[in-house]
């Protein structure tokens, strides 16, 4: 009779195995960074409206917070989406990938902050870049995982899998090309910068419904 394979000599070779848990994890975080978004937007004082003037002039005055709010939202949603699809292909998880993915979920919760320094001093040039290089973070974060994962053997072998996971790898790298060169253009205007980084975004939300843009 042959016997049982023996358990596991050390911890991590049995620590953050289950890529469920890292699901779990990342959409609680992820949800409560898109939820803490619209704690920047205050709604206008009572002693300062005493008209609807006055109410439509601190409305006008919420737009950067506004843009900025959707801005992040997008962002957050577009790596959440890809974190997921991330996931989705792994036949196991371990320590290490788990920990990169913590540090992944540390720059998302660094979102609200940067969200709400850009939307304070949207036409200075230091908080677009801050709020760049969270990005930036977040998309080496992501980069960073694929490549321990596919190092590992960590994803699912099928044909399916190995095309998507060369996909994500070059969807992240022309992401992130493109946001730097919209966080390259604060040299010339840091709401130009914004606008384009808004285009982006706004590309990667929608790109599946547009032939032109879906291989970005």
């Amino acid at each position: 009779m042959s016997r049982p394979p023996a358990p596991p000599a050390h911890y991590n070779q049995f620590a953050g195995q289950s890529p469920e848990r890292l699901h779990g994890i990342s959409d609680g975080i992820f949800a409560v960074a898109m939820t803490l978004l619209v704690l920047g937007i205050a709604v206008p004082s009572a002693e300062t409206v005493k008209s609807d003037g006055d109410l439509m002039q601190a409305l006008v005055g919420l737009g950067p917070n506004l843009l900025t709010y959707a801005m992040s939202f997008l962002t957050l949603g577009i790596f959440w989406v890809g974190q997921h699809a991330q996931i989705d292909r792994l036949a196991r998880s371990d320590r290490y990938l788990t920990w990169i993915f913590l540090a992944f979920l540390v720059f998302v919760t660094f979102v609200p902050f940067t969200t709400a320094l850009l939307a304070r001093f949207i036409e200075l040039r230091v908080a677009v870049l801050v709020y760049w290089l969270n990005i930036f973070a977040l998309g080496m974060a992501l980069l960073a995982s694929i490549g321990y994962a596919k190092h590992a053997g960590l994803f699912q072998t099928d044909e399916e899998s190995v095309v998507a996971v060369a996909a994500m790898r070059r969807r992240i790298h022309i992401a992130q090309a493109l946001y730097a060169v919209a966080a390259a253009l604060c040299l010339i205007s840091p709401l130009v910068s914004v606008a384009v980084i808004v285009l982006i975004q706004l590309n990667y939300a929608i790109a599946p419904r547009i032939p032109i843009l879906d291989r970005l």
